[in-house]
């Protein structure tokens, strides 16, 4: 067999440290190429990961490193002899002895407080004296690491995420070390409290931000598949796409069919609705730099694809895969949720409760609960719910069940793409230009005169088959922006429920087993927010699902449709409860926003000033919302949209987190 492996390597420049205060932490295998975490060596210990235990030699510390030897004798490394390889050392300043530096034999030592006690500095270091080490400004010792960063390449020293440093600690910690290093040294911040500390004191630093920008490789999910990697181009080539391809693609698209694997060249938002598919589909997707050019020689060939939390390899079969992947979508335990056709008044948000998902889908539902738990946390926007009645009624006069089934005998239906997109276009257009029944249009415009005040709105899927625990769904059917028009309003009510025969959602229900006769479609009216900022957020670490203090959160500037476009890398930021510090692992790459026109719809204005969406206190704000949200809807992790007008948080949609990474 002929065998390529292509390990663009994780470069764990973002050495983190876990938010409690008792552990120093190191690398292991289960770090992240997205944030670089390093778990605890309660961890390391308990044999997850590749690395082997390192036998420690030499001494227990040294007062300086004259040369790489020293250095690296005292270092532990990180997948040793591969492209990952990374060594680092801890290392403790004691202030109460001239700034005395202790570079630590860190094989050896697993934590900094195991070295004090070993050593005796102090006569006890309980856990109230240990915490101090990291929040007191008068604090004895200083803990900090120091690595060699092979991509940059150069040494950097860095502190724990949640360490209040201050200027004055930072200022001895960097004379220090300058002073007891043989190389040059420069700071690496771990939090935005950290870069407006060394900012304010014009020290040089590398920001995590810019650490990721070097990265080659990013895991968005992890898994290994096999089917036939394709370089994708151009749109017509992208609909061409079948369930055992793997694309590469420029960039994540708006929207994409169920595949084997996934592969794009630009960094993109992990929260974009592609890359949430991706993660609920279960396949493995990543960014690789220059991935059409890396993996030309691959294209129409059938392969192996791995993508793992350190690196991705691609492997040439002599054969085609047999099945359509090991890593396909997988299927829905049970069915869609049995439809009430027997309710038929439009529903207001306040009324609804979670119960209420039987006659108006779980988005509404959701919302109509959030709406009664959130104040003054955050605001739902009002709004009302078009029950699925409305739409079977409407299936029923166009007689479309019949018209599908007579579609799908057509031949070529089954194994043709093309001929599907056909049939689907054709039904869509039957729905979208049917004439309205003239009673539904005199309930949905008393409805929005009524109880919104003839607002602009958006129009949104609120169907049975998304916002499941098992499928979400996340951007299968049509969002009609900004309707400012009773005749627009109910033209987007006709174009949301033609959306259920959108190709990409027709294929994800067919890859997941769910019956396509099952569907059904209420909408979601809900006044416009004339938002400033707005993004996606998930309640816990995306990376690891024991992180549960993590917020992760992505933002843009304007209306959130280009932050689950995933076009432009966003804003992407990571708060724990537990250190309290925010850590930026992008900022926004737009250049322009989309704001409501008053006319109806949208339009790009450019954005003019600083590229930060968030401040750490809206940060914060938006993790308790979060946090809040998840509680209210039965304590499940949550995908959740989001936007801010003004000072105010508004809530717009969330739906249970679906993670179908590889473990």
């Amino acid at each position: 067999m002929d065998r390529a492996c292509t390990p663009l390597a994780w470069r764990p420049h973002l050495l983190r440290w876990v938010a409690t205060l008792t552990l120093l932490l190191w690398c292991s295998a289960p770090a992240l190429a997205q944030t670089a975490r390093k778990p605890s060596p309660y961890e390391y210990r308990q044999g997850n990961g590749t690395n082997a235990a390192q036998p420690a030699t030499g001494p227990d510390a040294l007062a300086r490193i004259d040369n790489r030897a020293q250095f690296m004798q005292l270092a532990r490394v990180y997948n040793p002899g591969t492209a990952l390889e990374i060594p680092h050392l801890i290392f403790v300043i004691d202030r109460q002895d001239a700034a005395r530096v202790y570079y630590i034999n860190t094989p050896r030592f697993e934590l900094h407080e195991n070295f004090v006690r070993r050593q005796r500095l102090v006569r006890s270091l309980d856990k109230a004296t240990l915490n101090a080490q990291y929040r007191d400004p008068q604090r004895r010792f200083l803990f900090g690491t120091l690595s060699w960063q092979r991509n940059l390449p150069g040494y950097t020293y860095e502190f724990w995420e949640g360490d209040t440093l201050t200027a004055d600690l930072l200022r001895q910690t960097d004379t220090a070390l300058r002073a007891s290093f043989v190389d040059p040294i420069r700071f690496k911040t771990n939090s935005t409290q950290h870069e407006r500390l060394a900012s304010g004191m014009k020290l040089a630093y590398i920001s995590q931000e810019a650490l990721l920008r070097e990265q080659p490789f990013l895991p968005l999910n992890t898994g290994r598949t096999e089917g036939r990697l394709r370089i994708v181009r151009s749109e017509a080539q992208l609909r061409t796409l079948s369930p055992r391809d793997i694309p590469v693609l420029d960039e994540v698209p708006i929207a994409l069919a169920p595949v084997a694997g996934l592969v794009t060249q630009r960094p993109s938002t992990l929260l974009s609705h592609v890359n949430l598919l991706a993660k609920g589909w279960g396949i493995p997707n990543a960014y690789v730099r220059d991935a059409q050019t890396v993996l030309r020689a691959y294209d129409g060939r059938w392969v192996a694809l791995e993508v793992s939390h350190n690196n991705y390899q691609v492997t040439l079969l002599t054969r085609p895969a047999r099945t359509p992947s090991s890593a396909a979508v997988r299927p829905v335990a049970g069915n869609l949720p049995r439809p009430d056709l027997t309710v038929v008044a439009l529903k207001p948000l306040a009324a609804l409760r979670a119960r209420d998902s039987t006659y108006c889908g779980v988005k509404a539902a959701n919302l109509g609960t959030l709406k009664a738990a959130l104040p003054p946390a955050a605001r739902v926007p009002d709004g009302f719910c078009v029950p699925f009645s409305h739409y079977q009624a409407m299936m029923q006069r166009l007689q479309i069940p019949q018209r599908l089934q007579d579609l799908q005998r057509r031949p070529g239906f089954s194994t043709d793409a093309n001929v599907r997109r056909d049939v689907l276009e054709t039904l869509r257009a039957q729905i979208s230009n049917a004439a309205p029944d003239p009673a539904f249009i005199r309930a949905l415009d008393t409805q929005w005169r009524g109880q919104l005040q003839g607002a602009g709105v958006f129009v949104r899927s609120s169907s049975n088959s998304e916002d499941l625990p098992g499928f979400s769904g996340a951007g299968l059917y049509t969002t009609v922006p900004n309707v400012t028009r009773t005749d627009a309003v109910a033209k987007a009510v006709q174009t949301v429920w033609a959306s259920v025969f959108n190709f990409e959602a027709y294929e994800a229900r067919t890859a997941a087993g769910l019956r396509q006769d099952a569907v059904a479609m209420a909408v979601l009216v809900q006044v416009a927010a004339p938002s400033d900022s707005s993004g996606v957020m998930i309640t816990r670490d995306p990376f690891d699902a024991t992180r549960r203090h993590i917020t992760y959160i992505s933002a843009k500037r304007g209306l959130g449709i280009r932050v689950v476009e995933g076009k432009r890398q966003a804003e992407q930021v990571m708060y724990s409860t537990w250190s309290k510090a925010v850590q930026v692992l992008s900022r926004s790459a737009e250049d322009s926003q989309l704001v409501a026109s008053a006319g109806g719809g949208v339009r790009e204005v450019p954005i003019t000033g600083s590229r930060q969406v968030l401040t750490d206190a809206l940060i914060a704000r938006l993790a308790k919302v979060g946090a809040s949200t998840r509680q209210a809807l039965g304590g499940v992790d949550q995908d959740i949209e989001w936007a801010v007008v003004g000072d105010e948080v508004l809530m717009l949609q969330s739906r249970p987190y679906v993670d179908g990474s590889a473990r």
